[in-house]
């Protein structure tokens, strides 16, 4: 039985988590440890003992992912490191991949 003037609607929301995006960390040998431990701790808000691990491997393996992140954030931080590596006069670098 329907009443006049009801109407059924069917609405299908689909909500997705938005891609993330590594940001990968690059060795040189130029780039101090320490300003490595600074920038994982004050941008990418690790604590002292992962921002130490964190270096340690891109320091031994020449590159690691030190975070995942929607893709605008990742590039912030990317460039938010970036600037604070160049004012230091260091050629860190950083890059984002898809995953």
């Amino acid at each position: 039985m329907s009443l006049q003037g009801e109407t059924s609607e069917h609405i299908r929301e689909r909500i997705r988590e938005p891609k993330h995006y590594k940001v990968i960390m690059h060795n040189d040998d130029f780039t101090t440890m320490e300003f490595v431990v600074e920038i994982l701790v004050r941008i990418f808000h690790k604590n002292e003992a992962e921002a130490e691990r964190l270096m340690m491997l891109v320091h031994e393996a020449g590159k690691a992912a030190v975070g995942s992140y929607p893709y605008d954030i990742a590039v912030s931080k990317v460039q938010s490191a970036a600037a604070r590596a160049k004012a230091e006069g260091f050629p860190f670098r950083m890059t984002i991949e898809e995953g």
